[in-house]
């Protein structure tokens, strides 16, 4: 069993405690944990071993008999134990924090940020509660997208519980400009970039050995549907390796080197915002410089240039160097 799994199963077991004052049998925390996590099967043992791995981490939570009824709950000791204390600073930090994931809105994401939103507030002293709230009259986030994922809230709920139980999915998906198509899918992980979710997942008809890896954006799927099937990530993927093989979210097999000449004007706004955290920058004597930046699609790296206007040049590979001057070409011909 994944160790993730565990720690998600007794994260939730203390919070269906804490809300239940009188406690809940073995029998009842089962069918809450199963219900809440959309787990597919839960056996009574392993939901033992978690609250006694619970009371081994010392939570005050033991079985207690009432009448014919044997339930499970916090102790005194669980209840005033843990004080959630915070300064104005940290307020501010984590208030900003949540602006920028609102586009989290509706899913099970965006509750755990609430519940613990309304938590801190509950515990904030008024001198704290009243600095934070004057201080953060000065700082404001925008720019976020008028977007929010509450409509895909049963579907990330179904992703989810596939990435944790390894289980293969079947999904209608639809990119711009075509028709909808079905396809098996290996979830690995939820990805939020820009604002939005993307799925990165396995395509299932693909034998390994071969590029398999994809990056689905949630707001083109239109159905997700368990196949009952399991899968294996391969031992050697790594998360953090893949995603940063690139300055976006498009998946490709292996990244390219992409090279662009920035006049002296335009490099100060690449200095100013990197694409990549492992770009090259080369001076050249007239101010400008000479970038280059591994992607994993072109797609990464054209809208950027274009954004350059005539400050910045696509130097290489000549294929993406030919792909952008069509592009001008079209654009010329559009507004002429």
């Amino acid at each position: 069993m994944a160790r993730n799994e565990q720690l998600i199963r007794q994260h939730k077991l203390l919070q269906i405690l804490e809300a239940y004052r009188f406690g809940k049998t073995i029998e009842e925390l089962k069918t809450e944990l199963v219900e809440s996590l959309g787990l597919g099967t839960l056996h009574v043992r392993t939901l033992h071993r978690d609250l006694l791995a619970l009371q081994a981490a010392g939570v005050d939570v033991d079985v207690h008999e009432t009448g014919d009824r044997k339930v499970w709950k916090f102790g005194p000791r669980a209840r005033n134990s843990v004080k959630i204390t915070a300064s104005a600073t940290e307020l501010i930090a984590l208030s900003m924090s949540r602006d920028l994931l609102y586009p989290l809105a509706g899913t099970p994401f965006w509750q755990g940020i609430e519940s613990f939103w309304q938590k801190l507030q509950e515990e904030l002293p008024p001198g704290v509660r009243k600095h934070y709230q004057e201080y953060r009259q000065t700082l404001y986030v925008r720019g976020m997208p008028a977007k929010s994922y509450q409509k895909q809230h049963g579907m990330l709920a179904t992703i989810h519980r596939a990435i944790l139980e390894h289980r293969v999915l079947e999904i209608e998906y639809q990119p711009p400009g075509k028709d909808p198509q079905k396809r098996k899918i290996e979830p690995y992980a939820v990805v939020f970039y820009n604002s939005s979710l993307y799925i990165l997942a396995a395509a299932h008809e693909i034998p390994e050995g071969q590029d398999r890896i994809r990056h689905l954006k949630l707001d083109r799927f239109l159905s997700t549907d368990d196949t009952n099937a399991s899968f294996k990530i391969p031992a050697d993927f790594n998360l953090e390796e893949h995603l940063g093989q690139g300055t976006g979210i498009f998946s490709g097999d292996k990244p390219l080197n992409f090279k662009v000449r920035i006049t002296a004007r335009g490099a100060r706004w690449v200095t100013e915002d990197p694409w990549h955290p492992d770009q090259q920058v080369e001076a050249q004597p007239n101010g400008g410089i000479i970038l280059t930046v591994k992607a994993a699609h072109e797609l990464e790296i054209i809208p950027r240039i274009l954004a350059l206007g005539t400050e910045g040049e696509l130097l290489s590979p000549e294929s993406s160097r030919k792909k952008l001057a069509a592009l001008l070409r079209q654009a010329a011909n559009q507004y002429e």
